[in-house]
């Protein structure tokens, strides 16, 4: 097929999408974001590790969409979420706060898309 004078060619590769809701917090291992240290004003992060369930044959793209969080009301919000360190067997999801926020569980959906 030409198209504006590109050729586009079927793949013969067949695409593999996979997702999951995850939920982390203070009952989590490790999980330190609910603290607050006053002289520290520096980003604070957390790293959960996500394995697919059957690996790609290239590393994927990686969406991750917020769902939900509980964190104090009493300092102002501060919540980021990336994906980060992307493999065909997997990536980590990275949950980072800073200054005053205590952020007590965080929410996310993650969709792998790849072949």
């Amino acid at each position: 097929m030409l198209l504006y004078g590109f050729r586009m060619y079927a793949s013969s590769v067949p695409w593999q999408v996979l997702s999951s809701n995850v939920g982390v917090g203070v009952l989590t291992a490790g999980w330190t974001l609910d603290v607050v240290y006053p002289d520290i004003v520096e980003s604070r992060n957390f790293v959960f590790d996500v394995m697919f369930d059957s690996p790609f044959a290239f590393v994927p793209v990686v969406h991750l969409g917020l769902t939900g969080f509980d964190m104090d009301r009493l300092e102002s919000s501060r919540l980021t979420l990336k994906a980060e360190n992307v493999t065909e067997f997997g990536f980590q999801a990275v949950i980072s706060t800073w200054d005053a926020s205590r952020i007590f569980s965080v929410e996310f959906n993650w969709m792998a898309i790849g072949a």
